[in-house]
């Protein structure tokens, strides 16, 4: 089961700019598996009609996982970006966090993540929402 933030605000960026928001915990439970694999994926942010210069592609949307927070079970976590250096865009989606373990047991992880957005030159001002979605399998 994957728990996440509801939303996230960065406030404003100027376009040609690049903006930062830390998402708001993301915590993985699981009931027993041996392996999971936590992804995150994202839409394009759009505002207006959503015309080109309305958008705001993922390919021009970072992401980094960050180190884990808190976890319980035994076993080994991985985050996918433990930090900001290791950042990937989101024009695919990514590895957020795994975890491996040798036993049957329950287990969880947080993780606090971090969006970069890169607001392009043609980019018209206006309030963009999209949705980065985590997911566990």
């Amino acid at each position: 089961m994957v728990t996440v933030p509801t939303a996230g605000t960065m406030g404003t960026v100027k376009t040609g700019q690049t903006g930062t928001v830390q998402l708001g915990q993301v915590r993985v439970t699981s009931s027993g598996n041996r392996t999971w694999t936590a992804t995150v994926s994202a839409t394009s942010f759009k505002t207006g009609g959503g015309s080109p210069s309305e958008t705001i592609t993922p390919n021009n949307l970072s992401y980094w996982s960050g180190p884990l927070v808190s976890k319980t079970g035994p076993g080994n976590w991985f985050p996918g970006q433990p930090t900001a250096n290791s950042r990937a865009p989101l024009d695919t989606p990514r590895i957020a966090f795994r975890y491996e373990t040798q036993l049957t047991v329950a287990s969880s992880v947080n993780w606090r993540p971090t969006l970069t957005v890169s607001v392009p030159a043609t980019a018209v001002t206006g309030t963009y929402s999209g949705t980065v979605t985590h997911s566990v399998a």
